[in-house]
């Protein structure tokens, strides 16, 4: 809970409507170390993510059963969707060789989206432009090298000259299309999921630290104090909210990686 917390000791409840910290800044940078060690708390949380990532797949596919657990039986439903709608749903049968790719970004991003709404740690780490970042271009070195692996030259070529489109048309066209496939596809892909878990956790955290502050301090701002209800069943509200944007950015960050794959492995579609 320390991230919602970061405004206590600083508000001056009885005069500011909403409890914030000076720099909203303090909700995502963490400079402090733990343990003596030169790792802070946002690449703990990354590499946690990671492991736990791995430990759902090890425990899901290993020691399996004529019935599958439960447990066994939610894996198979995240993997086969990822399998079955995504990969090849979107890229066809050759999306069986990039379905480990889709599902271990699926996975990571949507841990790394509930560790917002996860007690103790309250930091989704795709709020961090260096995540999102490192994993559009991942998506896009792919698609990229796949595209000129499969069709060569004739990969540019089409894109920078469209051949469905009339002549008179074709520059101003392939010029659109170029900046689109190589600038605006890796900017767009993490600035999407970037700027949905900022705006979730700056909302979140404001609201559960108002509301908290407010209900704690009631006998000093009776009136503003019994806001503090209000924003406090906001945030929980806000909290409900933020695990349906969570899956919903993992999947939208996925399929559209799916769906850039597959315009270099079917370019004529």
């Amino acid at each position: 809970m320390e991230p919602l917390i970061l405004a206590v000791e600083e508000c001056d409840f009885v005069n500011e409507p909403v409890c914030a910290p000076g720099d909203v800044a303090e909700l995502f940078v963490f400079t402090d170390t733990l343990w003596g060690t030169p790792i802070t708390r946002t690449i703990f949380l990354i590499g946690l993510a990671a492991l736990i990532v791995i430990a759902l797949l090890y425990f899901g596919y290993r020691n399996r059963q004529p019935v599958p657990t439960k447990f066994q039986a939610m894996m198979d439903s995240v993997t086969g969707f990822v399998r079955d709608e995504v990969a090849i749903g979107i890229i066809g049968p050759e999306g069986v060789k990039y379905f480990p790719y889709l599902l271990s970004i699926f996975l990571f991003i949507l841990v790394g989206n509930l560790f917002e709404v996860t007690p103790l740690i309250n930091f989704p780490i795709t709020s961090r432009m260096a995540i999102p970042a490192f994993l559009a271009i991942v998506t896009y070195l792919i698609f990229v090298i796949v595209g000129f692996a499969k069709n060569g030259f004739r990969y540019l070529a089409d894109i920078v000259w469209p051949r469905s489109v009339p002549v008179a048309m074709r520059p101003l066209v392939g010029i659109i299309e170029f900046v689109s496939y190589f600038a605006i596809r890796p900017f767009s892909l993490a600035v999407r999921l970037f700027a949905n878990m900022v705006a979730g956790h700056v909302m979140l955290s404001l609201l559960l630290v108002t509301g908290f502050i407010f209900v704690v301090n009631i006998g000093e701002i009776p009136l503003k104090g019994s806001f503090g209800f209000a924003w406090f069943a906001l945030g929980l509200g806000i909290f409900l909210f933020e695990i349906m944007v969570a899956v919903l950015q993992a999947y939208i960050f996925t399929l559209l990686s799916a769906v850039y794959i597959q315009t270099s492995v079917h370019p004529e579609h």
